[in-house]
């Protein structure tokens, strides 16, 4: 009973570190939980002579929270949890970034009001800002600047860029440690850092919730429910997910699409990908062989689209953007 109640403890502690701010490199984390687990045990045991292990290593603790969940003294998400935490300091930046083709941005010399709208489109509160191309990321677009700006200067929204309301963004490699990262961010109270590979270029982006993602498991929200990939409205519409296989979309809605549209697509949300040359967000329409597509609200955290509205258009074989 003891320890079963001290390893609650420790899980209590492990979660309230990363939510609080207070946890450290993992790799001075193994001592403070040797001393933890040492000191809940004399403590509830009063110093009746009970035996306190030392732990060596990580592989020690590690093994010892295994035994512990085969005893049933923790659940098995608690035990993936602890362990995940052990992880974070063998887990690079580029394995849980948004990778640069999914990453959402807007050019610095975009109105105001049109970051306002793309905010609001795609979900994102944070936008990195571009200059030219996405290798030249020259900061980081907060929606609540914009919106403060616009609410205080009404003529701001159309006469104003979004660059000069833009904050300074954070570059890190890809090839920092996932540990590494998350105190740094928790130092200088940043949310997103951008990604840049070995030649200078953006690989993508990452943000805070993405670490303690991969501790916690896949963050949804209250409008992530089951939905089957096709769902007929009526004889002329349907709603696909936007994870229905290409060949699957060309079978349900007789469309034949060529070898080089389906190139390096898989998705029916991929080959919006392709066709929109960007990431789809909500109100993105294109028209193939009949059919006018179009994304629909974004769901979960990351704010992907998960279905697209397929309705029956006479505007056929032409792909008009959005």
């Amino acid at each position: 009973m003891t320890i079963a109640l001290s390893l609650s403890l420790l899980i209590a502690v492990i979660i309230a570190g990363f939510v609080l701010g207070y946890l450290t490199a993992i790799n001075t984390f193994f001592a403070p939980i040797d001393r933890f687990i040492r000191a809940i045990i004399k403590l509830f045991t009063s110093g009746r002579g009970v035996g306190v292990r030392q732990f060596e290593s990580e592989a020690e603790l590690r093994e010892m929270v295994d035994e512990a969940s085969e005893r049933g003294l923790v659940e098995n998400s608690e035990r993936e949890m602890i362990q995940s935490v052990f992880d974070l300091g063998d887990t690079l930046v580029r394995e849980l970034m948004v990778p640069r083709t999914d990453m959402v941005w807007i050019e610095g010399d975009k109105t105001v009001r049109q970051g306002l709208s793309l905010a609001l489109r795609s979900g994102f509160t944070r936008i990195p800002v571009i200059k030219e191309n996405l290798d030249n990321v020259i900061g980081i677009a907060y929606v609540k600047d914009l919106a403060r700006r616009v609410h205080e200067h009404h003529e701001s929204e159309q006469t104003e860029s979004v660059d000069a309301h833009s904050r300074p963004a954070t570059f890190i490699p890809e090839t920092k440690t996932a540990a590494e990262l998350l105190k740094e961010m928790q130092r200088d109270q940043i949310h997103m850092a951008v990604v840049i590979d070995e030649y200078g270029g953006t690989a993508g982006l990452i943000t805070i919730e993405d670490i303690l993602e991969e501790i916690v498991g896949e963050i949804a929200d209250e409008y992530d429910l089951e939905a089957p990939e096709i769902e007929w409205l009526n004889n002329d519409s349907a709603r696909l997910s936007a994870r229905l296989h290409i060949e699957d979309f060309e079978d349900a809605c007789k469309v034949s699409l060529s070898k080089e549209e389906k190139e390096d697509v898989d998705s029916l949300g991929g080959y919006l990908a392709k066709v929109l040359g960007g990431v789809p967000i909500a109100g993105s329409t294109i028209t193939v062989d009949g059919w006018k597509l179009t994304a629909e609200r974004p769901v979960g955290r990351r704010h992907r689209i998960a279905f697209v509205l397929a309705q029956r258009s006479e505007e056929a074989n032409s792909i008009p953007l959005a």
